[in-house]
This record gives structure tokens, C-alpha cells and sequence, in this order.
């Protein structure tokens, strides 16, 4: 007798397959997510950080005073973003360039565990927590021919130590900050970490 041979698959092979693929699918988008979040935040940090060098740089190659200022994330219930404005320090001048944060991640301290802030600078009270030796708070920063940043403009003033903090908001482990050290003008990043179940600053 003939026999019959079959060919294909059974519905339940098939289903079997599209729900794997599915469930692959799934966690390959998840994966995806968290990459794509650690990009951005690496690039706001890069970004904020190249912005900070590129000032204190032209004001030593330019032999004239440069202003950084920040400003804060836009929005309502859903802020985003924030971007970084260097100028010269004279009247009517113009914008040297403007650097933009990704829209999901902003300059923010929301959240942040009671630690000791980056380089002992504040109580981590500010977004933007400059102007040190007058309490703090400040957004703005003159970087000066010499190389030090102050917290004043053409009359100089004090030395302009602080830090910015910057992440996605509610995710500590996305959280960066840059310290700036106002005589030298030096800047050093951090991120933050756990380390032995503690939330602590740690040196990038």
C-alpha cells in the first residue's frame, strides 16, 4: 500500500514557534531600552563635559573671558532636557555654541541618596550647585585667560568650585556629575555606584 507522507507543521509547532519569537523579541527590546538609555547618558555626559573644556579652552587660546550657563530641563510634569550656552563675557556677544541633552535625560539631583556629594562640593541641594564659597545654587561659570573659573564676570570674583548633576530621573544607577575646581579650572566626573549595598560617588 501507498503510504502518505506529511508535510509542514502542526498548529502546534507553529504557535510554539511565534511564541518563543515573541518572548525573544520581548527581551531583546528590553535589552535594547537599557542600552539606548546608557547611550544617551553617556553622551549628555560627554556633551556636558566637552562643553565645560571647550570654554576654559577658547578662554585661554582667546585671551578673553568665557560665560558657561546652564540651563534646567523644560517642561511641566514630564521635564526634559537641558542645554549648556558659552559666550564671551562682553556685551551683545555672540553665542560661541549651544550643546543639547538627549529629551530623556535631564540636569537633574532628583532622588539622589544622602551621600557625600562629588569632591565634598555641597550637600548635592542643586542641579547646578557652582558658586560654592557663596553657598551654592549657581548655573553660571567664568572661565578666565588663566585658566581658573569664577563665579563673577569682567571684575573676577571667587573661585568658582561646584558641580552638575545629570541622569534619568528615579534611575540612580544612570546618575553622573562633573566637579569643576575653580583656581585650576580642572574637571573630574564621577557616576554613581554601589558599592559593599551603598550608594556612593565614584571617580570616572
Amino acid at each position: 500500500m501507498a503510504t502518505t507522507k506529511q508535510r509542514g507543521f502542526s498548529l502546534l509547532e507553529t504557535l510554539a514557534v511565534v511564541s518563543i519569537s515573541l518572548i525573544l523579541a520581548a527581551i531583546t527590546d528590553l535589552a535594547m531600552q537599557s542600552v539606548m538609555k546608557q547611550e544617551h547618558v553617556n553622551q549628555a555626559y560627554n556633551t556636558t563635559l566637552m562643553a565645560l573644556r571647550r570654554a576654559r579652552d577658547a578662554a585661554a587660546a582667546d585671551m578673553r573671558i568665557y560665560e558657561v550657563t546652564f540651563t534646567g530641563p523644560v517642561g511641566g510634569a514630564n521635564p526634559s532636557g537641558g542645554t549648556i550656552t558659552v559666550t564671551q563675557d562682553i556685551p551683545t556677544a555672540p553665542v560661541l555654541f549651544t550643546a543639547t541633552l538627549p529629551p530623556d535625560v535631564t540636569f537633574n539631583n532628583t532622588g539622589l541618596p544622602a551621600v557625600t556629594a562629588p569632591d565634598g562640593f555641597g550637600i548635592e541641594a542643586h542641579a547646578f550647585d557652582f558658586d560654592q564659597v557663596t553657598g551654592g545654587g549657581g548655573s553660571t561659570i567664568y572661565f578666565y585667560p588663566d585658566g581658573s573659573a569664577q563665579d563673577a564676570g569682567p571684575n573676577g570674583g571667587n573661585p568658582n568650585n561646584g558641580v552638575v548633576y545629570l541622569g534619568i530621573t528615579g534611575q540612580l544607577p544612570t546618575y553622573r556629575a562633573i566637579t569643576l575646581w575653580g583656581y585650576t579650572g580642572r574637571l573630574r566626573g564621577w557616576h554613581l555606584a554601589q558599592v559593599a549595598g551603598a550608594w556612593t560617588w565614584s571617580q570616572i
